[in-house]
């Protein structure tokens, strides 16, 4: 998967090189699948973030809405034109959009980004996706994967959907656009966060640097430690209960962050596993799950946050179970 993500960010540079398209960067792997668990190993979907940057003559600006609910993070991606026309003097096959008649702009250069994939000025989701999905396609036929896999292209939802298979093998891929909050680990990103998000919203996601930290983790842990092991017994064994993998994700991410590693290996399985499901229960009773990445104090030093990231208070992943007896007595009952 990541072969493949690496030939098309080779040709999408071939491609968009003199366009003002959003300048598309090499292919993240995030999630489970490249955290090393998984707790579907037979239905494992490969999900990737491709982080974008503007193109010449425009820059994006990160706004966020203050309007959401407190416990998710949304922003909007302005995008502005700049001043080229010190490098059109250089000698740049460019004219300033800014400072060059409509009509000539028209009649010489292709669109600015905002004529695009934008809506009010805002980069838009749904546009951004559709434009991928028709650069997916017609790409492909370039690539040496398509002599022997075939494509299947889903439509596109704020995501790029797609599977290839050989007839041996299938993979299924999932591919998300994101842009970076400064030189940081944190992205916003297309991912939807709630049942309907906006299509010039872009909530903020913490992928990358959780998988960053298990990176970490794998570094400094013995060779035969039993960590992911016990993430996907368990998680595998919550599949059909209302528990979310990423409830018991951000559980273990809290214990590999305060027991030792050291005792994390084979010996101590079966005493992992009651932690994590001490700490299950314990979270359920006082209806409160710390989010892992915002607001913890004690992230490995490779990590990078924003400041308001490092210093937000934590959302609380059982806001729900607070606000609602009836979904509190429900997950006491699963538990």
């Amino acid at each position: 998967v990541s072969d493949l993500m690496d030939n098309y960010t080779i040709y999408f540079g071939y491609v968009l090189s003199n366009s003002f398209y959003p300048v598309l960067q090499r292919a993240i792997g995030v999630g489970s699948a490249f955290e090393g668990w998984s707790p579907r190993e037979q239905d494992v979907v490969y999900h990737m973030l491709v982080p974008m940057t503007p193109p010449r003559g425009h820059s994006f600006h990160l706004e966020l809405d203050t309007a959401g609910q407190r416990h998710v993070r949304n922003f909007r991606v302005r995008v502005q034109q700049e001043c080229t026309c010190t490098r059109e003097q250089q000698g740049e096959n460019m004219l300033c959009f800014l400072h060059h008649p409509e009509e000539e702009l028209k009649r010489n250069q292709d669109p600015s980004l905002l004529d695009t994939l934008c809506t009010d000025s805002y980069l838009d989701v749904d546009k951004t996706a559709r434009w991928f999905y028709q650069l997916l396609r017609a790409i492909w036929p370039a690539l040496p994967q398509s002599h022997n896999w075939h494509l299947m292209l889903l439509p596109p939802r704020r995501s790029c959907r797609f599977k290839v298979t050989n007839g041996r093998e299938s993979f299924r891929i999932e591919i998300w656009f994101g842009v970076q909050r400064d030189d940081s680990d944190i992205f916003v990103s297309s991912q939807p966060k709630e049942a309907y998000t906006q299509s010039t919203t872009w909530p903020e996601t913490y992928d990358v640097a959780e998988m960053k930290f298990f990176k970490h983790i794998a570094m400094q842990a013995p060779p035969d430690s039993l960590h992911l092991r016990c993430l996907q017994l368990f998680s595998h064994l919550q599949l059909g209960i209302g528990f979310s993998t990423y409830t018991l994700k951000t559980i273990v991410m809290h214990l590999l962050n305060t027991v030792p590693l050291s005792e994390w290996r084979r010996r101590h399985f079966l005493e992992r596993l009651v932690d994590i499901s001490e700490s299950l229960r314990l979270s359920l009773e006082v209806k409160c799950l710390n989010h892992f990445i915002v607001g913890n104090q004690r992230l490995p030093v490779e990590m990078s946050l924003p400041g308001d990231v490092q210093m937000a208070e934590p959302p609380n992943l059982f806001h729900r179970l607070a606000m609602d007896p009836v979904a509190h007595s429900q997950g006491i009952g699963e538990y």
